[in-house]
């Protein structure tokens, strides 16, 4: 991690890219953990990459900026909510999860990513830029496809995301 914070501190796009697809993710459930649209959930995501290109020179452990994107992501999640009014999930109830539970989670989430990180490249983007994309429109603009291919390649790559999840 610390490799390519300091690679993208010296204005590596692949930097940029791999901390991109490590981090975004995460921030986008921590955002989601706030019951915000996803307009907002895309606002925070956006807002927290951004704090962190006009800090980048400041932070004084590189190893630790996934945790550093969380909490900003988290301040900004929350300052979001609070002016739309929103509870983050949970805020109802004191009880945590059981810690057996979010290990499990974790793991599902690695797995995830390592599946992901599988797939064919125009299978990773596409499924990654649908979780920030709510439309069609949008995603087909996005990735050169037509509307009409959208739904019928996303099923293909969720089905080749399936498969490796399995194995």
């Amino acid at each position: 991690m610390r490799e390519l914070v300091l690679r993208a501190r010296d204005g590596d796009a692949a930097a940029w890219t791999a901390l991109v697809e490590r981090h975004t993710e995460t921030l986008w459930a921590v955002a989601r953990s706030w019951r915000l649209s996803d307009a907002d959930c895309a606002d925070v995501v956006q807002i927290t990459w951004l704090r962190l290109v006009e800090r980048l020179d400041t932070i004084r452990e590189p190893e630790a900026v996934g945790a550093w994107l969380v909490v900003t992501a988290r301040r900004e999640a929350g300052r979001t909510a609070r002016e739309r009014g929103h509870e983050p999930l949970g805020a109802a109830s004191a009880a945590l999860p059981p810690p057996d539970d979010v290990v499990a989670g974790r793991e599902q989430v690695c797995a995830v990513g390592t599946a992901l990180r599988g797939l064919p490249r125009r299978c990773r983007d596409l499924l990654r830029l649908a979780a920030l994309v709510p439309r069609q429109a949008e995603l087909a603009a996005a990735l050169d496809i037509p509307v009409g291919g959208v739904g019928p390649t996303r099923a293909r790559c969720l089905q080749q995301l399936r498969r490796k999840l399995v194995s």
